[in-house]
C-alpha cells in the first residue's frame, strides 16, 4: 500500500481538525472536493519498467538523451543522390546517375556517393554522408545500373534530419503525466528502459446490506442485486488503481466493523452504503470505533447528499462512504473519489469540463448542486447535452451512454432547454453520439 505517516517537515501536511457538516449545513461539492485534496498526496516515487508502466502517472520529467530521429534518414524507398546532379534534368535529356552502393535500414551504405552517382535506399535507412536528397523509386528508371532521373531534385527532397522529432536534452514528456500508448511509444523512442511514477493506489470496496445479493444466486424476498460491487471496483481500475479488496458485508455491527478493519490496510476504502442515520447503517460509528477521523459528512448535492469522508492516523487511509443507491455511488465516486486518486499518483489536473446547451427542461429546486446524467452531441461545432433519462438515485440504466455530468448550481431553479450548463465528462464524447 502506498500509506505512512505525515511528515512533520512537509510543507504542506494534512489537516488535522475536522470541517466537516456544521449544525444544519451541508458542504458545497468544492468544499468536499478542496477536504479531499487536502488529505491526499503523493508518496515517493518507484521505478517501473516501460512493458509495466501502462496507466501509470510520471512523477519526473522524461528528457532524451539522443536526437530522434539520431540520423538523417530516408523518408521513401528510392535513391540517394546529390541535388545538384540532376539540376539540369529533363525528360527528352535526363541525368544519368551510376548505383554505387545500397543503404538499408540498420545497414548503412560503406561508400559515399560521388559526382554522377547515386546509392540505393530503404525508407528509415541512414542517409549516406555527400547525399543530400532522396529521389522515390517509383520517379525514376533504372537501365544497365544507371538510375534515370528526368526531373530535377530539390535539396532535402524525402530526407528526415536528424532530431527533427526530438532535440537531445529535450523534455518529451512533463511530471504527472498518466502514460498511455502513445506515451509510452515516446519514452521508449528516447531509450529509457524504465520510468519514474507514483506507486498505484491500493483500493478496498465494501459494501453494505442484507439485502445485497450476488449476480446468479435466487434473489430472497426483499433482496436485491448487489451491483456496487461491480461497478465501483471497475471504476476504481479506470482510475488507475489496484483494487486490493472487495468484500460484501450485513447490516451487523461487529461484521461491519471487521469488513471496514480489513479493508484499513489499503490505501483508499471506499465504503458502499450504511452512512445515513438509519437504525441499520452502521458504517459512521464503525470508522469511528476504528479510529478513522470524520473530516465531513453531508454535500448539497443530488445524488449523493449522506457522502461521508475521514482519515486514518497518520493519514492514510483515506476512507470515503458513499451512498448505497447505485447511480449515487457511481456519480460520488467520479465527483470526489476519482480527484482523490489523481492527487495519490500525482497525476496532473485534466481538463475534464465542457460547456454544453443543454436540450431539453430540467426541473430543479434550488438547494442543492444536481448530478444530471445526460450524453452529448456535436451540433455546429458545439456541444449539445440532454439528459440520459429518468434521474433517481436507484436507476442505475440512466448511466448508460452517460458521457458526463451536468452540474446544475445549488442556487439555480429549473433550467430553460437552451440554456448553457457545465459537463463534468465521464469519458471523452464522440462527436455526432446521442
Amino acid at each position: 500500500m502506498i500509506g505512512g505517516s505525515v511528515d512533520s517537515s512537509s510543507p504542506t501536511p494534512r489537516r488535522a481538525a475536522t470541517i466537516g457538516t456544521r449544525e444544519g449545513r451541508l458542504l458545497s461539492l468544492d468544499e468536499a472536493i478542496t477536504a479531499v485534496a487536502a488529505a491526499a498526496a503523493p508518496p515517493p516515487w518507484e521505478p517501473v519498467s516501460l512493458g509495466e508502466a501502462l496507466g501509470r502517472v510520471l512523477a519526473e520529467d522524461v528528457r532524451s538523451v539522443d536526437e530522434v530521429p539520431p540520423f538523417d534518414n530516408s523518408a521513401m524507398d528510392g535513391y540517394a543522390l546529390r541535388a545538384a546532379d540532376t539540376e539540369a534534368a529533363t525528360e527528352g535529356a535526363p541525368a544519368r546517375l551510376r548505383i554505387a552502393g545500397e543503404s538499408r535500414a540498420g545497414a548503412p551504405a560503406p561508400v559515399s556517393p560521388g559526382p554522377g552517382e547515386a546509392i540505393a535506399i530503404s525508407t528509415g535507412a541512414m542517409l549516406p554522408p555527400g547525399a543530400d536528397a532522396v529521389v522515390r523509386m517509383e520517379d525514376v528508371a533504372v537501365r544497365d545500373g544507371e538510375l534515370i532521373v528526368s526531373d530535377p531534385v530539390s535539396p532535402g527532397a524525402e530526407v528526415r534530419r536528424a532530431g527533427e522529432d526530438v532535440r537531445a536534452g529535450d523534455a518529451v514528456l512533463a511530471a504527472g503525466t498518466r502514460l498511455g500508448p502513445a506515451e509510452l511509444g515516446v519514452i521508449a523512442s528516447v531509450g529509457a528502459p524504465e520510468v519514474a511514477c507514483a506507486p498505484r493506489p491500493a483500493v478496498a470496496v465494501v459494501t453494505t446490506g442484507d439485502e445485497l445479493t450476488d449476480p446468479g444466486r435466487p434473489l430472497p424476498p426483499g433482496g436485491i442485486r448487489n451491483s456496487n460491487t461491480f461497478t465501483v471496483p471497475a471504476q476504481a481500475r479506470e482510475a488507475g488503481c489496484e483494487v486490493s479488496f472487495v468484500e460484501t458485508v450485513g447490516d451487523d455491527p461487529a461484521a461491519t466493523s471487521a469488513a471496514l478493519e480489513r479493508g484499513l490496510g489499503a490505501d483508499v476504502l471506499v465504503v458502499c452504503g450504511g452512512v445515513s442515520v438509519g437504525t441499520h447503517d452502521h458504517v459512521k460509528p464503525a470508522l469511528t470505533g476504528l479510529g478513522i477521523e470524520q473530516r465531513f459528512w453531508g454535500i448539497a448535492l443530488r445524488p449523493g447528499r449522506p457522502t461521508w469522508f475521514g482519515i486514518g492516523r497518520g493519514g492514510a487511509p483515506l476512507v470515503f462512504g458513499l451512498p448505497g443507491n447505485p447511480v449515487s455511488a457511481m456519480v460520488t465516486f467520479r465527483l470526489l473519489v476519482v480527484p482523490a486518486i489523481a492527487a495519490l499518483t500525482g497525476a496532473s489536473a485534466q481538463d475534464d469540463r465542457v460547456s454544453a446547451v443543454l436540450d431539453e427542461r430540467y426541473p430543479k429546486r434550488p438547494g442543492r448542486l444536481h448530478a444530471v446524467r445526460c450524453s452529448l452531441s456535436l451540433v455546429d461545432d458545439e456541444w449539445h447535452a440532454r439528459p440520459t433519462g429518468p434521474q433517481g438515485s436507484h436507476v442505475l440504466t440512466s448511466m448508460l451512454g452517460a458521457d458526463g455530468l451536468a452540474l446544475v448550481p445549488v442556487e439555480r431553479g429549473d433550467v430553460q432547454a437552451g440554456e448553457r450548463v457545465e459537463v463534468l465528462l465521464l469519458r471523452p464524447p464522440v462527436a455526432g453520439s446521442r
